[in-house]
């Protein structure tokens, strides 16, 4: 099923609705209706007609419930938080150490518990 576009209003043409007028020089138009026609013939700006679509366009009409519809989206954002009573300097500072630093705590750590469990 094609819908087509007025030439003038350009609102959709549904099959078997509307005309189709071809013109000597090959052009073809399509319009709604017989008032579509007239206006077009009559070189009326459709921009300037109210009801037409380039008009809406124009005059910006009907974009505020369009703007409604769409689901507002809020952005999540990180935050830091203390951890089980360590502090938040306590977590930076612990990022901001080395690699080798930390791997040496971790094992000093397992160490320690292994002692224990003898």
């Amino acid at each position: 099923m094609k819908i087509e576009l007025c030439a003038f209003s350009g609102m959709k043409i549904y099959p078997s609705k509307g005309r189709k007028v071809i013109k000597l020089d090959g052009k073809t138009y399509q319009f709604l209706s017989h008032k579509c026609e007239r206006n077009h013939f009559l070189k009326r700006n459709p921009r300037e007609t109210c009801w037409t679509v380039l008009y809406r366009r124009k005059h910006r009409k009907g974009i505020h419930e369009e703007m409604q519809r769409k689901a507002r989206t809020r952005k999540t954002q990180a935050f830091q938080r203390e951890i089980a009573g360590i502090t938040i300097t306590d977590i930076q500072a612990k990022r901001n150490q080395s690699m080798e630093v930390r791997q040496a705590q971790r094992n000093q750590a397992i160490k320690a518990a292994k002692d224990k469990k003898k």
